[in-house]
């Protein structure tokens, strides 16, 4: 998967001096950072994913914004359903390209203890657009077949919103994962994508994958942001997860372009 990696952003290691009564501090988030966060771009200029890991277990977000670090906030996607981790994964959508963001970090962490961090900034970049490719036309198709559901939470209809902050996750199929698509009518395909879900600890990340259409395969192609262009027609598509890191596989989003 390609990844468009903004450089390290440096914490302060001053500790917020910003009293809450009752002797209690918000204290810097540098304090539980192990790593400095790293923002992962999206092509399309459009959402982005901060990483973060911290020494303790903690529950953290993002606020974020172009008028200051607020507006918006994102958290982690994680198969916890909210608890408490050190490896974080937030992502960000609703943004626009070529736009200076500013945000800030929170979190409570296992000791009881407010964790903040001083208000940062990125960039997004230009779109990368797919218009040669045409339109997804795989965004609100029918899912008709699926190798499992992790939870409601991570349907297989989450695969086809077009919404880069929801995601598919099969329970455990690792390199058995599948998801099979009804577009509505026979369409002419001339780019497909996977866009991976993966959890922060490298798992669940799919890697390769391949298209069934009428009993024909296609690919391996690379799983990851930018589509592979093709050329076939069909209606019912079935991607297959070829080679992953195991674990929950998944999509965020499967993508079907028609020119």
């Amino acid at each position: 998967m390609r990844r468009f990696l903004l450089p390290f952003l440096v914490l302060g290691l001053a500790a917020a001096a910003c009293s809450t009564g009752d002797n209690e501090v918000v204290r810097d988030f540098s304090e539980i950072a192990v790593t400095d966060p790293v923002i992962e771009f999206d092509p399309s200029g459009t959402a982005a994913t901060l990483r973060v890991t911290t020494n303790l277990d903690a529950v953290c977000a993002v606020a974020y914004g172009t008028d200051g670090p607020s507006g918006s906030i994102a958290t982690d996607q994680d198969m916890g359903g909210g608890a408490g981790h050190s490896d974080h994964a937030a992502v960000m959508t609703g943004l626009q390209p070529d736009t200076e963001y500013q945000y800030r970090l929170q979190g409570v962490a296992a000791d009881g203890n407010i964790y903040r961090s001083e208000v940062l900034t990125f960039t997004t970049p230009s779109a990368t657009t797919t218009q040669a490719f045409g339109p997804n036309v795989a965004a609100g198709a029918v899912v008709v077949d699926v190798s499992s559901e992790f939870s409601a939470d991570f349907a297989a209809a989450n695969a086809v919103d077009g919404d880069l902050a929801t995601e598919w996750s099969s329970r455990g199929d690792g390199n058995d994962a599948f998801i099979t698509i009804d577009l509505g009518e026979v369409t002419d395909v001339t780019a497909i994508g996977f866009r991976t879900r993966s959890m922060s600890d490298g798992s669940a990340t799919t890697e390769t994958f391949t298209v069934e259409v009428d009993g024909t395969m296609y690919g391996p192609f690379p799983a990851g942001p930018t589509a592979s262009e093709v050329s076939f027609t069909g209606q019912v598509l079935t991607f297959h997860v070829e080679s992953s890191s195991g674990g929950n596989t998944g999509a965020i989003d499967v993508e079907v372009f028609s020119g």
